[in-house]
Order: structure tokens, then C-alpha cells, then sequence
């Protein structure tokens, strides 16, 4: 029995494009002949629609093709899911008996949508070949070992907040970081001195620590003084657009590399894209492509072309 609470809700909630292709997915079905009995174990029929088989493989393939669905149970999605590819079956069925398949404007999608569909199979059938673990570590240790070595500072900072072009709150908030500094010159803790002081949100409880930073991760003003200091030294009064400041320098190290667990998703898109472009170039470089047509070299003082119109909302 259908779920009422998604009753066409497959079909409403599908872009043409996508509903489209399960319209062509279920052309397939309905003219599929029926499975060897063992095939049907593996792939059990979940559903019929005016005789149709639908197959757990279907459910599969409608789930891709939906995009993402609405929070929902288990039972609750197969129902979803059964219902879609019910729809398309139907509509299918009905459009044969229009025999809108034998238009030629619809045989040329259908044809173009096989030809897509073809390409993005085998497009993704490259880049899973070509993602190999030594494809990947191999891109991986090239790019390490092309980084050049970049000093980090471990600091910490008590901030006093100046309001942006308020010269006179700017110097009272000098002469409270100067305070500041008067007191941690006498030994006062500067983590204690930071929770207790410090206007940064983000530093309080925290004994104003900043973590490991780059220079350009700075305002330059802050930076410049973090990365002069040595370990352990305090700075005097620091001025950046955000106010007054001192800065405890606490560790410098040179920036870790990044392991290959922490890129592996990039590394692995580099290499996927890097194959598939390399594939194309080559069916292209070796391909004989004949235009009926010619390409006019725009002249130099010829007007720039306006701009397309903008897409009529959906």
C-alpha cells in the first residue's frame, strides 16, 4: 500500500532532466523480457505495475536518479522509491500509446541521452581505473615535496577592543593594555591574566591561545610582532584594526606537511580529473572532426556582444 504522506510526491519533486531519465529507464523495463529464475533471486521483484516487474536493482537506480529524499524510514524510502518508478512506468506506458516514441524530435533525445549516458559510464569508469593508491600517493609525494618550508608561531593574546575611527577610545584602551603588560612584567600568569582581561571571544577560557599560525593568517601588525618575538617573550602594546593587544609568543616550528589522509579526497579528484581530461585529449587528437561552418575572428574595435539574459526563474 502506498504511503500517503509521499503519494506523487517522486513525481512533483523531480527536475525534468531526471524524471526524464527514469522515463528512459523504464522504456528499458517495460520492454525487458522476464529474468531466469536465479537472476530474480539475486534481483527479487518488489512490485508489479499493470504487469511490470519492478526489481530491488530499479530501487537502486531510481535513488540515484532522485537526488537527495526527504528524511524518511527505511520501509518508508522503499515505498517512496516504488512509487517513482511506478509513476514512470505509467506515464511511459501512456506516452507509448500516444506513440510519442516514433516522434523524431523525441528519438533524437532519446538518442543523445544514450550517447550522455555512455560518456558519464565510461567517463567514470576512467577515473576509477586511473585512482589508484599509487596514482594517488605518487601526486601526493610530488606535491609535498614541492612545498617549501614556512615557519608557524604558537602565540596567545589579550585583546582590549577599540570601536573603528574612536581616537579617544584608542588611547584609553593603550593605557589598559599598558596596565595589562605592568602586570604581567611582575610575573601575573598570562593565561589567568588573559581570561580575566581579554575582549576576544574567542580567546576567553582558553587563556587567550591562538594555536599555531602563519604569517599571512595575520593582520600584518600582529604578525609582524608574533614572528620577531622569541619563544617566551612578551610583546609591549600591539595596535591592528581590531585594538590593542599583547602577544606571548609560546612555540615556533616549522608548518607540518600534510599527511596524505588529510588531502586523500582532493588528490583523489586531481587524479580522477587529470585522467578523464587526458582520455578526451587523446580520443580528440586522434579523431578527424569535419565543421561545415566558419568561426569570424572578432575585429578589434568591433563592440563587445551584451550580455545573455538571465534565466526566467523555475
Amino acid at each position: 500500500m502506498t504511503n500517503p504522506n509521499f503519494a506523487g510526491a517522486p513525481v512533483l519533486g523531480l527536475t525534468a532532466p531526471r524524471f526524464a531519465g527514469l522515463i528512459i529507464g523504464a522504456l528499458a523495463l517495460t520492454m525487458a523480457s522476464a529474468a531466469p529464475l536465479m537472476a530474480q533471486d539475486k534481483d527479487p521483484v518488489v512490485a508489479t505495475v499493470n504487469g511490470t516487474p519492478i526489481h530491488q536493482s530499479d530501487l537502486a537506480v531510481a535513488e540515484e536518479e532522485a537526488g537527495q529524499l526527504p528524511p524518511m524510514s527505511e520501509d518508508a524510502k522503499k515505498d517512496y522509491l516504488v512509487q517513482f518508478m511506478a509513476d514512470a512506468i505509467m506515464i511511459t506506458k501512456a506516452a507509448e500509446d500516444k506513440k510519442l516514441n516514433n516522434d523524431e524530435t523525441f528519438k533524437r533525445k532519446l538518442e543523445f541521452a544514450r550517447k550522455k549516458l555512455l560518456m558519464e559510464t565510461l567517463l567514470a569508469q576512467v577515473a576509477k581505473d586511473a585512482s589508484t593508491d599509487a596514482a594517488m600517493h605518487k601526486v601526493y609525494d610530488d606535491a609535498v615535496a614541492k612545498l617549501p618550508p614556512e615557519e608557524e608561531v604558537k602565540a596567545s593574546h589579550i585583546l582590549i577592543r577599540v570601536p573603528a575611527g574612536d581616537d579617544k577610545a584608542s588611547a584609553a584602551a593603550e593605557e589598559k593594555i599598558k596596565a595589562v603588560i605592568a602586570r604581567l612584567n611582575k610575573g601575573e600568569d598570562f593565561a589567568k591574566v588573559a581570561d580575566e582581561v581579554t575582549e576576544d571571544p574567542s580567546g576567553k577560557g582558553k587563556g587567550g591561545d591562538l594555536g599555531y599560525f602563519t604569517k599571512e593568517q595575520m593582520v600584518p601588525e600582529f604578525a609582524n610582532v608574533a614572528f620577531s618575538l622569541d619563544k617566551g617573550k612578551i610583546s609591549g602594546p600591539v595596535k591592528t584594526q581590531f585594538g590593542w593587544h599583547v602577544i606571548k609568543v609560546t612555540d615556533k616550528r616549522e608548518k607540518p606537511k600534510p599527511s596524505f589522509e588529510d588531502v586523500k579526497p582532493q588528490v583523489e579528484q586531481f587524479v580522477a580529473r587529470k585522467a578523464q581530461a587526458d582520455f578526451v585529449t587523446k580520443l580528440r587528437a586522434d579523431a578527424k572532426i569535419v565543421k561545415n561552418y566558419k568561426v569570424e575572428e572578432p575585429k578589434a574595435d568591433a563592440p563587445a556582444a551584451p550580455a545573455a539574459p538571465a534565466a526566467p526563474k523555475q
